[in-house]
């Protein structure tokens, strides 16, 4: 089993490290970012990040270091990838047999401003785990969740739909017939429509009324449907047995890892990199976790991170809170202006009664 921490950081610029959580930070816009370091001792965002990738991937042993670059060959590519509104995902990209894998799975990764720990865990049973913050996002099959093999099977090539098989399950009523009076003008001329008393059909030419849509008008006339006696279904290719498709049984297997690297572009600089960690023991990688990420999370909730996402939460309820008073006001408002124009028609009718005469009242 591999397990691999990564630790997202992502303190809006706040200093609120331990003496033991200093990391590396990307320090220059748009631009590629390399380093790589062979398995010493996971990933955090020091800005609100608007482009940037924020994972880590795991080299063969034999990779140049002095030499690595964005076409490097590498085995696992783990972590979170952010660049404006559209992408905000965890990449797990997998190499098999020369070729990257990306999951076919969706996984959201956070974008706000706090730290953030990413684990991935690969088993030998051909499953995985993706846990953010300890918490499980994400599992399955190796071989359900990424293309690294053939389909087990394939339609078969040399079946074919009968030609007499019927899969319209309604078919037009035979004995149905159009009505004599349904034919009828989409438009008709205005029967309303006058001839101007200045025009001059020697200048004009002859008037014709403006046409409008016919009233009357039903359309193209189709007859009623009705079930199928024929109705076989909907045909379903046949499956076989794919005979390019072999069970491997070691996709999770890479024999030769040995350096873990930093090879990211980021158009807003800013994020720090931070403990990483690889093992085979998932109860110390959880434990790492808290003894890390656990620790940087107490201090941001204790410090200015916690409270910076607690005040924009507030401030969020607040906006609503005083939309809906906004809307309750409009409304008082309105009721008076209705009581008070209740009111004055009420007065004026009084004085209109006052000034009839005697034997009018």
């Amino acid at each position: 089993t591999l397990i691999w921490h990564i630790l997202l950081v992502e303190l809006l610029g706040l200093s609120l490290f331990c003496a033991f959580s200093s990391g590396l930070q990307t320090s220059q816009d748009a631009r590629f970012y390399a380093t790589s370091a062979r398995f010493d001792p996971f990933i955090k965002h020091e800005q609100k990040i608007d482009c940037g990738g924020g994972y880590v991937k795991v080299f063969p042993s034999e990779l140049d270091q002095t030499n690595m670059h964005g076409e490097s060959s590498y085995y696992i590519m783990f972590g979170p990838d952010i660049c404006g509104y559209s992408t905000k995902k965890v990449h797990v990209i997998f190499n098999y047999k020369g070729k990257n894998h990306l999951i076919k799975k969706e996984i959201k990764c956070k974008d706000d401003e706090l730290t953030h720990l990413y684990t991935l865990i690969l088993n030998s049973d051909q499953t995985y785990e993706v846990k953010i913050d300890n918490e499980k996002v994400e599992s399955g099959s190796l071989e359900d969740d990424w293309d690294f093999l053939p389909p087990k099977k394939i339609k078969d090539p040399e079946a074919k739909k009968p030609e007499d098989w019927d899969d319209r399950a309604k078919i037009d009523d035979a004995t149905d017939t159009k009505p004599e009076d349904w034919d009828k003008p989409e438009n008709i001329p205005d029967p309303d429509a006058k001839k101007p008393e200045d025009w001059d059909e020697d200048m004009d030419g002859e008037w014709e009324p403006p046409m409008i849509p016919n009233p009357e008008y039903k359309g193209e006339w189709k007859p009623k449907q009705i079930d199928n006696p024929n109705y076989k279904g909907q045909w379903v290719h046949p499956e076989i047995d794919n005979p390019e498709y072999s069970a491997d049984s070691t996709i999770y297997k890479f024999d030769s890892i040995g350096v873990l690297g930093l090879d990211l572009w980021q158009v807003k600089s800013g994020t720090i990199f931070d403990n990483f960690l690889i093992t085979d023991d998932v109860k110390e990688a959880e434990d790492v976790g808290k003894e890390t990420w656990g620790v940087t999370k107490v201090e941001e909730n204790e410090t200015g991170a916690g409270r910076l996402e607690t005040k924009k939460e507030e401030e969020k309820n607040k906006e609503q809170d005083t939309g809906d008073e906004d809307e309750d006001l409009d409304e008082e408002e309105e009721e008076e202006e209705e009581e008070e124009d209740a009111k004055e028609d009420t007065e004026e009718a009084q004085t209109l009664e006052e000034d009839k005469p005697k034997d009018e009242l």
